[in-house]
This record gives C-alpha cells, sequence and structure tokens, in this order.
C-alpha cells in the first residue's frame, strides 16, 4: 500500500515539476530580475510538500528580518530539503545547486538560464567562480542558499562542511543564518522509492555576524561554529 501511495505522489510531483519548469523557463527569458521565477519556486515547492503529506514547523522566524539578505546554510538529508526552505523563508532567495542537476530534461534547462547558481565541486577554479556570481547577486539584494555537507547524507547523519558558503560570507560581509532541518531524511531517504508524510521542523538561528576576515582560519572558525549549532537542534 505504501509503495502505491508513493508511486502516486512520484507521478504528481512529476506533473507539477514538468508544468512549473515550462513556466519557470519562460519567465526566465522574460523576467531577468528572478523575482518571477522565484515566486514560482515558492509555489511550486509549496505544492509539492501539499502532495507528500508533509508539514513544516518554523522555529525561530522571528531571528531574521526581510529587509536583510543573508548566507543560509543548512544541513542537507534529503530531495525535500529544498522545498522545505523555500517554502518557509521570506524574500528573494537564490540557490547554489550542483552542476549534475542540469542533466535532467526541462528541470535542467530552466536550471540553467535561470538566476539561482550552478556550482562544479570538482573544479575549484569553477567553484570560485560560482561563489563570485552569488556575491554579485546578494549585492543585489538576494539572500543565497547553501548546503554545507555539498551534497545529501546517505544515513541521515550531519557530514563534514565544506567551505563554500563560509568563503562567500566573509568575501560578501554578509550575515549567516544557520538553518537546521530535521525530519526529511525520514520522510524520503537518498535512493530509497518510499514518501512518508510527516512533519518537518526547520530552525532558522539568530545570524551570526563576522569580521570579514578571509583568511583560511577565520572561514574554518566559523564552519566549525555553524556545524555546532546545527548539529546541536538537530540532535536534541
Amino acid at each position: 500500500m505504501d509503495f502505491i501511495k508513493t508511486y502516486l505522489k512520484i507521478i504528481a510531483i512529476v506533473i507539477i515539476t514538468i508544468v512549473f519548469a515550462s513556466l519557470a523557463l519562460i519567465a526566465s527569458l522574460i523576467d531577468r530580475s528572478g523575482k518571477v521565477y522565484h515566486f514560482l519556486g515558492k509555489v511550486w515547492a509549496k505544492l509539492l510538500l501539499w502532495i507528500a503529506g508533509v508539514k513544516v514547523e518554523v522555529i525561530g522566524l522571528e531571528n531574521i528580518s526581510p529587509d536583510e539578505n543573508y548566507v543560509y546554510v543548512a544541513n542537507h538529508c534529503s530531495g525535500f530539503d529544498i522545498p522545505v526552505v523555500m517554502a518557509s523563508i521570506p524574500g528573494q532567495m537564490r540557490i547554489v545547486f550542483k552542476k549534475e542537476l542540469t542533466k535532467i530534461p526541462l528541470f535542467g534547462w530552466q536550471l540553467r538560464i535561470g538566476p539561482y547558481i550552478l556550482i562544479d565541486r570538482e573544479n575549484p577554479a569553477k567553484a570560485m567562480e560560482s561563489l563570485e556570481i552569488a556575491k554579485k547577486k546578494m549585492e543585489k539584494g538576494a539572500s543565497v542558499l547553501l548546503f554545507a555537507e555539498g551534497t545529501r547524507s546517505q544515513d541521515g547523519n550531519i557530514q563534514p562542511f565544506k567551505r563554500g558558503a563560509f568563503t562567500l560570507a566573509t568575501r560578501s560581509g554578509k550575515k549567516i543564518v544557520p538553518l537546521t532541518i530535521k525530519g526529511t531524511f525520514e520522510i524520503l531517504p537518498k535512493k530509497k522509492f518510499r514518501i512518508r508524510p510527516g512533519t518537518v521542523k526547520l530552525f532558522i538561528d539568530p545570524p551570526i555576524e563576522h569580521d570579514g576576515s578571509i583568511d583560511k582560519k577565520s572561514e574554518l572558525e566559523l564552519m566549525e561554529k555553524v556545524r555546532n549549532i546545527i548539529v546541536k537542534n538537530y540532535y536534541s
């Protein structure tokens, strides 16, 4: 019975994704600001959560201001992490995504020409170029979301963080907001054909200010501080 429910949910999600990917493709061509694109993304995210039977409990929304933009740093356990964040965080946001997603027909095409930011994890020089693009988008008022582990967790546990998000934070001068996503692994683990309804908790911690030092030591200290916050929330 669970298999049939999952199958029907996946069919509905695929249909919704095709429709919204098509709309996003058009939006990317006629609205270069990215605002319409991101609006469509938020609607898509909310529909996906509704189809899957996922409710989101947001803890700490009062910690962020709609008048500021931030570097959001989150853990990554499931394909539902992006919809959870997109549906819950107010304001314009640009997501840093891995280049492999651009290989998906239609969905990947709209990602490639849309306002979100492609990153090549295998090419350090290209990765730095992506962070510069992210910095420019922040200068125009958008927040940026990065998943600090670089990829989804295989077992639901928090993995080691990568420096990219913290390099962006120090070079942009923007505050970092730790986001802890708890519960998505139980809904859709990596490489599992099963979608279970449930409640996800999204912890939004107070923004972390820093002195803008761009040396490796400062970035690693910032990375450790953010990871400790996320680990504490996740395992509490």
